[in-house]
């Protein structure tokens, strides 16, 4: 397997934009993506493209990537749709990277898209519900709110996880997008506050929850001889992980631990020669706020039982000793679906590099960074691990 790096990313800002088409938005992210290369890139340079969307809301379900990449100008690049609900990104990365890894391609472009303003609030609503179990929970009333707060309860019950310990993940990451140029949510609340909104399936309140939102992202691959001909500075990915599990939550032994995301973290790890007390920073899945606090045990960063208190002891802060979600995450930065996972290498490829934007946000000398991308509510994860330049 051949080394490889990162070497231009490209985002749209987040957010609700129903006057944007889709050709617009990923086309947007590309030309950012190919400015980003040092000295530019041409789009034609492309070997392989990997485009992750869940649906777009249902406006172009067939033939996708063709019709983005000739937004991008990439027409007769080789690509293809990747689904894999909101972890479609995170897998087309994971192609892509494998693809320049292999040899099988020089450069490889992954990216992601999602126009979720353009259907009616009960279409959208029964839209994302597909990336659940349809047969079991879709037509038993269940939606994701509802999923994800048995979730919530049942770690409340087995690890005594408070509901001001969940919803304060929901803070830090509205305060931390504050500062983020691109994040749809940038307006700081304190816990009072967000412990005060109105129900949103419980325990979660509406701070618990990311909203409906549009967006595209792009992220440009080669393999390391070629990244040094860019630049004498390129971030590298050291590691990558992915798993699967059921996709309904009965069928699974535990309601509190996602296996797929433990076993994606242990191989991007593996792979990677580290451990998770040498992650610097992390992007990872707070679709809801349960999703990070699952998180933290899920990566390694802590047992179950000490989960709830990370955040209230400063731990994932973007002062602390790890920071979690830097970006704003999901809640704050937005969750455009298929957009999620590029967008988050995105963050971290700025942050090792010392370039994002705001100096305010910048986490002092990274090393290493981490992206956890799920899909749905755990039956798909992908775990990427990347590296500063030396």
């Amino acid at each position: 397997m051949r080394r490889v790096a990162v070497i231009g990313v490209g985002q749209t800002s987040y957010g609700l934009s129903p006057e944007r088409t889709l050709k617009s938005l990923f086309a947007e992210a590309a030309r950012a993506a190919f400015a980003d290369v040092p000295g530019g890139l041409d789009p034609g340079a492309v070997d392989e493209a990997y485009i992750g969307s869940l649906s777009t809301g249902g406006s172009q379900l067939g033939n996708f990537a063709p019709l983005m990449l000739e937004s991008a100008g990439m027409t007769g690049v080789s690509g293809r749709h990747v689904e894999s609900a909101c972890a479609s990104s995170g897998f087309a990365f994971r192609d892509a990277y494998l693809a320049v890894a292999s040899g099988a391609a020089r450069i490889a472009a992954a990216g992601g898209i999602e126009k979720m303003s353009d259907l009616p609030r009960e279409r959208t609503r029964s839209w994302l519900g597909v990336s659940g179990d349809v047969e079991w929970e879709r037509l038993a009333g269940t939606n994701f709110p509802g999923i994800y707060a048995m979730m919530a309860r049942r770690h409340m019950h087995e690890h005594g996880t408070t509901k001001a310990q969940i919803t304060a993940v929901g803070v830090k990451n509205r305060a931390n997008a504050v500062a983020n140029p691109t994040a749809q949510v940038r307006k700081a609340i304190t816990l009072d506050q967000a412990l005060a909104m109105p129900m949103l399936a419980d325990p979660f309140c509406l701070a618990d929850a990311c909203g409906i939102t549009d967006g595209a992202s792009m992220v440009l691959l080669c393999d390391w001889e070629t990244a040094r001909a860019f630049t004498d500075t390129p971030v590298e990915v050291v590691g990558s992980g992915a798993g699967t599990d059921f996709v309904a939550i009965h069928d699974r032994p535990s309601l509190t631990r996602l296996p797929a995301a433990r076993k994606a973290a242990c191989q991007a790890y593996a792979q990677a020669g580290l451990g998770p007390a040498d992650i610097d920073l992390a992007e990872v899945h707070d679709c809801f706020t349960i999703g990070e606090i699952l998180a933290y045990a899920d990566l390694g960063f802590c047992d179950e039982a000490e989960a709830g208190r990370l955040v209230a002891d400063g731990v994932t802060a973007r002062d602390g000793p790890r920071p979690v979600n830097v970006s704003g995450g999901l809640i704050g930065k937005g969750h455009p679906i298929g957009a999620t996972g590029t967008g988050q290498i995105y963050e971290l490829v700025h942050q090792l590099r010392g370039t994002a934007r705001e100096p305010s946000r910048q986490i002092a000398a990274p090393r290493y960074g981490l992206a956890h991308n799920v899909g749905g509510s755990g039956g798909s994860v992908a775990v990427h691990i990347l590296k500063a330049a030396d």
